[in-house]
């Protein structure tokens, strides 16, 4: 989503997409996808490291998406759900934007990036953070961005580094044992978690050989399976072959990229996808999001 107060806020970032989003424009793409139901986020391409600040300023624009993003729900009830961004690098901050954005504007789930600033989000100094969100049974959804390590690379186009951070974040949450640490919240990877499906074998592999302890308690395997993946901008064969032999079907969720793309970027390819049943697309598509968000059930 494109808050318009938010927008501009961080100087109109984002371009014309952002300057002619509105609600009723995701629901009419929707509408001729035959989409039920979406979760809103905030869009990478209009934060940069806006929130990733300590200060009062990143408190504000946290919480002018967050209240946009609860009004659009408001609106539409049977059509949204929203993830509520958190100041995730000021944890005094995040905790009471957690309170606020579960306890007053009902939330239906955290959206984070996959690194903020030079920290991925498997780092200790969040653990203040997953501690609360544990309590809360979270669903967290994580869109990829643009660590500092990896900005601005004279040779690179840079295209592909979103896929890796996401790679990263995940290697960041197994090697701390976040997830094993916190097992109530419910993690979700967009893009099918970047690159990690094809690679996910090495980590499979590898990490025992570096790690036997509690950060892993069943292995690294049992960790990566209890994942949620979504399907966005990830349709084609080789990545959705790889997902499927890493997870079981009730991990991958239906994901579209939109408004940045259109759904027939993710439709068009996964509908060649020889390997799904009738039920397997009836879970993808609905029956595994219904688990995580009940309330955007079918009547």
């Amino acid at each position: 989503m494109f808050p318009p107060a938010y927008v501009r806020a961080v100087g109109g970032r984002g371009g014309e997409l952002a300057s002619r989003w509105s609600a009723q424009v995701s629901i009419d793409k929707m509408d001729r996808a035959g989409v039920a139901a979406a979760i809103l986020s905030a869009v990478q391409v209009t934060v940069g490291d806006t929130m990733s600040g300590k200060d009062q300023k990143t408190r504000d624009l946290v919480r002018l998406n967050n209240e946009f993003g609860a009004r659009c729900v408001q609106d539409y009830p049977r059509r949204f759900g929203y993830f509520a961004a958190l100041p995730m690098m000021d944890a005094d901050g995040a905790l009471r934007e957690i309170e606020y954005a579960y306890d007053t504007l009902k939330a239906d789930g955290i959206g984070l990036w996959t690194s903020y600033l030079d920290r991925w989000v498997g780092a200790e100094q969040f653990w203040p953070i997953y501690e609360e969100l544990d309590r809360r049974r979270a669903v967290v959804f994580y869109h990829p961005s643009h660590n500092l390590c990896c900005r601005n690379m004279s040779d690179q186009t840079g295209i592909i580094d979103y896929d890796l951070d996401t790679v990263r974040a995940i290697d960041s949450m197994l090697f701390n044992g976040t997830p094993a640490k916190y097992p109530q919240v419910r993690h979700i990877w967009a893009h099918a978690g970047g690159g990690f499906a094809v690679l996910a074998p090495r980590e499979v592999d590898d990490y025992p050989r570096l790690h036997r302890d509690a950060r892993a308690p069943n292995g690294v395997a049992d960790e990566i399976r209890k994942f949620y993946w979504d399907t966005a901008h990830a349709g084609q064969l080789p990545t959705v072959d790889a997902l499927r032999d890493l997870v079981p079907i009730s991990q991958i969720l239906y994901g579209s990229d939109v408004p940045i793309r259109d759904y027939a970027l993710t439709d068009e390819p996964l509908s060649e996808f020889p390997h799904f049943s009738e039920n397997d697309w009836q879970a993808i598509n609905r029956s595994n999001a219904e688990r995580l968000f009940p309330r955007l059930r079918r009547v």
